[in-house]
């Protein structure tokens, strides 16, 4: 079997990646792998779904507004009907927290920053937040900063089944099979190894393994300090407390967003660190222990709550700063990662994609400049960190 590309990874980095590599250059042969087409344990499937604007680096901040501008005109940017009319956008926004002087100073700070790049961004005072959010107690908050347009939520499954969709129309392949090594010769990728399918030879590949990300590295001889790290998300129902146009709100202990007349949290456990990638096992005692008595301080309607479900889903942890890591691998050029998105990559997808295809078919960064996510900057320990993870 030959392919132009193989993707490696076929949930939202994958399948945004083909999309573009299609409609770019139509011609191309480009063949997605995925070892579990259900997507049951992607970290696509299992995100939060949210879409922000308040990141503390410039270069995130525009993939946000190219991302929200997208889900927002979904159909047109696809230029295709996949059957998906919109991705159900609720611009409820999102709500930092702050309540220490310093916090605040960098609230505000970030705050011009997003303004630069287009964002709404508003930085609020302990009383407009409580006017505007009469829900909360805000009565140890220094500040708040909010979006009130351009972030919120969406249908997470509605953009990968779209680009998926569209990258078939448009002539991708996709494959259910697991790769299982990386043949390389002359220091390039010549072929990928599947566990059925047998041998692909291609032209270039791209890492979108998401969690496994660093698995696929080692099929190569390299490695990268990207790990799954747990996240247990509990869905409660609080009767005294059905509001369901709040924004997702960030405090020190907890993240929390309306699901309909429900709501969706959770935290990062005190000592959070990689797990199995196989490993799906709830810490259920964060709900009791951790979020709860935090969320009953912040909003007194939360006192009657009942746990819902639950689902784990797992972050692609960058462990030097939680930012994505994005181009061609210095040792392989024509292996292109689009990995370590530490909770944000859902959002990301269609600039990052977009990104991915561009420098594949150009060699160097067209629509955005990237540059910053570089995997020079992983194998050199710089950092280039995001302050605003959630």
């Amino acid at each position: 079997m030959k392919a132009d590309v193989v993707v490696i990874g076929g949930a939202v980095m994958g399948a945004s990646v083909a999309f573009w590599l299609k409609k770019m250059q139509p011609d191309l042969d480009v063949l997605v792998v995925e070892r579990d087409p259900t997507f049951a344990r992607a970290s696509t499937a299992l995100a939060a779904a949210g879409i922000r604007q308040q990141f503390s680096n410039p270069v995130n901040v525009e993939i946000s507004r190219f991302g929200i501008q997208f889900i927002k005109h979904f159909q047109d940017h696809l230029g295709l009907d996949v059957g998906i009319p919109d991705l159900g956008l609720r611009e409820n926004g999102y709500l930092f927290l702050t309540r220490t002087a310093e916090g605040l100073q960098t609230l505000t700070d970030l705050a011009a920053l997003q303004r630069d790049h287009g964002a709404a961004t508003e930085i609020l005072t302990p009383q407009e937040t409580a006017a505007r959010f009469p829900w909360l107690n805000t009565d140890d908050l220094t500040g708040a900063s909010f979006g009130p347009r351009d972030e919120g939520f969406f249908d997470n499954m509605g953009l990968l089944n779209g680009f998926r969709a569209a990258a078939r129309q448009l002539g991708a392949r996709f494959l259910t099979d697991t790769v299982t090594g990386l043949t390389v010769t002359g220091g390039r990728i010549i072929g990928v190894t599947l566990g059925q399918g047998g041998h692909v030879s291609c032209g270039a590949a791209v890492n979108a393994a998401g969690p496994r990300a660093a698995q696929i590295l080692r099929m190569a001889g390299l490695d990268i300090a990207i790990e799954p790290r747990k996240r247990t998300v509990f869905v409660i129902d609080a009767p005294n407390a059905r509001l369901p146009h709040a924004p997702l709100m960030i405090d020190r202990d907890y993240w929390i967003r309306p699901e309909h007349k429900q709501w969706i949290t959770a935290t990062v456990p005190a000592e959070d660190g990689p797990c199995d990638a196989d490993d799906f096992d709830p810490d259920l005692h964060l709900w009791e222990e951790i979020i709860w008595p935090a969320l009953w301080h912040r909003a007194p309607g939360f006192d009657a709550v009942k746990v819902i479900r639950h689902w784990v889903g797992h972050y692609a942890y960058n462990v030097l700063d939680q930012n994505a890591v994005l181009g061609p691998h210095p040792a392989l050029p024509n292996l292109y990662l689009i990995n370590g998105f530490s909770g944000h990559g859902l959002q990301q997808s269609p600039a990052v994609g977009r990104g991915i295809a561009e420098h594949l078919l150009t060699g160097g960064w067209q629509s955005l400049d990237l540059s910053d996510l570089s995997v020079e900057r992983m194998l050199e320990g710089r950092p280039f960190a995001e302050k605003a993870v959630v």
